[in-house]
């Protein structure tokens, strides 16, 4: 009896205490590390520290703001600019030569507004290669944005939108095709090496 006890104290202890430096390690990440003037050193600090997964020459600006550890895969050649928010806590994943425009807010966990419990409920977002987010989209859980579609300024994605389209307003609606002749690539390499 004692002994079981103790396994079940000890193993709540772990928890807790697991989850209070995850919570510290995300605190840290938004309000000091995202502040951070020397792009190397966050973009270390991310992948490092925080487990997520970012290609080759693809940038994370200043003011960048997650939810959690890891859930984040980013493709290579991928801006995501300054003030962008990612609630992380189910996966997201961005792929190569995307363009995430200045307030960006990617969610993938809410609340069933009818259900009595006011439930958690939730999904993955996935932004497939050379998608343009414009300023202050708004991303909602459990969206697909196709390859080369473009989500215009200050629109909110409320259905996946297909490959090449662009969609605008709130909730987002199409407003026309995007050429599909599509092969640049970025890269955010500014002559001062800590600017962005």
């Amino acid at each position: 009896m004692i002994s079981s006890s103790w396994k079940f104290l000890r193993a709540f202890s772990r928890n807790v205490l697991r989850h209070d430096i995850e919570k510290g390690l995300v605190y840290i990440t938004n309000h000091i590390i995202a502040r951070i003037i020397f792009s190397g050193w966050r973009l270390a600090w991310y992948r490092r520290v925080m487990g997520l997964q970012i290609g080759t020459a693809s940038s994370v600006l200043v003011d960048f703001k997650l939810s959690q550890r890891r859930n984040l895969v980013i493709g290579e050649h991928t801006v995501i600019n300054n003030s962008c928010r990612f609630d992380n806590r189910f996966p997201i994943t961005i792929g190569n030569n995307v363009s995430i425009t200045y307030g960006t807010l990617i969610l993938t966990k809410g609340h069933e507004i009818d259900a009595p419990d006011f439930r958690t409920v939730g999904a993955p977002v996935v932004i497939e290669d050379y998608v343009w987010l414009c300023a202050n989209a708004i991303i909602l859980p459990g969206i697909t944005i196709g390859r080369g579609a473009v989500v215009l300024t200050g629109s909110v994605v409320t259905e996946n939108v297909p490959p090449f389209h662009v969609v605008g307003g709130n909730p987002a609606r199409f407003v026309r095709m995007r050429s599909q002749d599509l092969n640049y690539q970025l890269h955010w390499d500014p002559w001062v090496p800590f600017w962005g």
